[in-house]
């Protein structure tokens, strides 16, 4: 992947970020719930993500 390409996707998931932070607090929503959601959403991909490699050998 060329780096301004990567330099571009970066940036814009970083004004992603920034864009939802000042969502939520203009809307009034406690930072602890945002953090809980993320932290609620990161551990569903995680424990439903099925790849297969079971650490049987």
């Amino acid at each position: 992947m060329p780096l301004p390409h990567f330099l571009l996707i970066l940036l814009t998931v970083v004004l992603a970020a920034a864009l939802t932070l000042w969502v939520t607090v203009s809307a009034g929503i406690p930072m602890v719930a945002v953090l809980l959601l993320a932290l609620s959403a990161a551990a569903l991909l995680h424990f439903g993500h099925r790849d297969r490699h079971d650490q049987d050998g």
